[in-house]
């Protein structure tokens, strides 16, 4: 029931993110993920990356006013698949079918090839509390209204708040962890060895980067458009070497769309051989966090990756008095160069009840051991 002079908001589930106003969807976004913002989100689909016929067929439920101001927005998407998500259920997708039991279609709510933590239930700011409430339960309403056709509704790499509140109402949550390096206040490099790592450590980071010092590097934002094509010969290159499982998404087309709406945002380090270039990783920029995405390289070179992908970034993040870097998902040689787990979170709903209180328990114990080893590693 709404609060006596509060209007119930209208709830829209919508079949492309082409019907939304992207000015009104990033002012919902403020200062959260900059993958949430229309160059994108709104981005993907319209350059072709996140399509039906690339397993992500578009649903985004918005909440508007009388006068059609955007109130709330949910980046939803119906899947056929488990591909590009970074939560990795192929084993709930293969418990149920063993069990008679449909698990797709699917809708999820996320940002497609992208496994970095933010809000997902995006909310006008300067709502009054109930008019917020109102818009948070349409959100979920017309969440549960898009997953009609579909057999589980799967909010990914949400905050640990938004998790909580949906737990409140029938979710389970998943924990994974992510490691994340994150700015105690050095002041070069060095601080950041002399403060995480015994001397043998140091010393290997050391020997690591003299023996990549012989590559010219570069890193900085603003990338020129034969920098970015550059990229995404070496993204492409890298998707490549995983078989069916690294399938290049993401465009050229779309890497210079980002480079042309985005080029301050775009963090780019690049190491040149003489005047070939040979790897490269595109980063983002948004406030106090830098967030890594992609890598690819012409060759295998011991220990570049490390250096372009997190040293020359650290040392970024150091110099730019970023707070936060999250290099991206998996990775325990992450963990043995100073970056630390941090856990994420995803909330799920089955339509099947069986298979949701199974999952549910079974989530339960696996977040204990997850809980338990982020503790053992944030202690060794």
């Amino acid at each position: 029931m709404s609060s006596p002079g509060v209007r119930l908001p209208k709830v829209k589930v919508l079949g492309s993110y082409a019907d939304v106003d992207a000015a009104q969807w990033d002012a919902l976004v403020g200062d959260a993920s900059p993958f949430l913002e229309s160059p994108f989100l709104f981005g993907v689909e319209a350059l072709g990356c996140a399509t039906p016929e690339t397993g992500w067929t578009p649903r985004p439920v918005i909440v508007e006013d009388d006068d059609g101001t955007l109130l709330g927005g949910a980046p939803g998407w119906v899947k056929t698949n488990s591909q590009g998500e970074f939560v990795y259920d192929h084993g709930w997708a293969n418990a149920a079918q063993s069990n008679r039991i449909p698990y797709y279609p699917k809708l999820i709510v996320g940002v497609p090839f992208t496994p970095v933590t933010g809000r997902r239930l995006l909310v006008k700011p300067g709502l009054d509390p109930a008019t917020l409430d109102l818009v948070h339960n349409g959100l979920l309403a017309g969440l549960q209204s898009a997953a009609e056709d579909c057999h589980g509704l799967h909010v990914l790499f949400n905050r640990d708040h938004e998790a909580d509140w949906l737990a409140e109402r029938g979710a389970f949550t998943r924990l994974q962890f992510q490691f994340h390096w994150n700015n105690d206040g050095f002041g070069t490099f060095e601080d950041f060895l002399a403060a995480r790592f015994p001397s043998k450590k140091r010393n290997k980071i050391r020997r690591e980067r003299r023996d990549t010092a012989h590559f010219q590097i570069t890193e900085g934002t603003n990338p020129t458009p034969e920098q970015l094509s550059t990229m995404h010969r070496f993204y492409s290159w890298h998707c490549q070497q995983f078989g069916p499982w690294g399938r290049v998404y993401l465009s050229e087309d779309f890497f210079q769309h980002l480079g042309a709406t985005w080029g301050h945002r775009l963090h780019l380090v690049l190491a040149q051989d003489g005047d070939r270039p040979v790897a490269g990783t595109f980063n983002v920029l948004k406030d106090d966090r830098l967030y890594g995405r992609h890598w690819g390289a012409v060759a295998d070179v011991k220990f570049l990756h490390f250096e372009v992908c997190y040293y020359q970034a650290i040392e970024a993040c150091i110099r730019r008095g970023i707070q936060v870097f999250e290099p991206g998902h998996g990775g325990g040689h992450k963990y043995r160069r100073g970056f630390e787990p941090t856990i994420t979170y995803s909330s799920h709903w089955l339509a099947d009840p069986r298979l949701h209180h199974g999952l549910r328990e079974h989530t339960e114990r696996e977040a204990d051991a997850v809980r338990a080893e982020a503790l053992a590693l944030k202690d060794r």
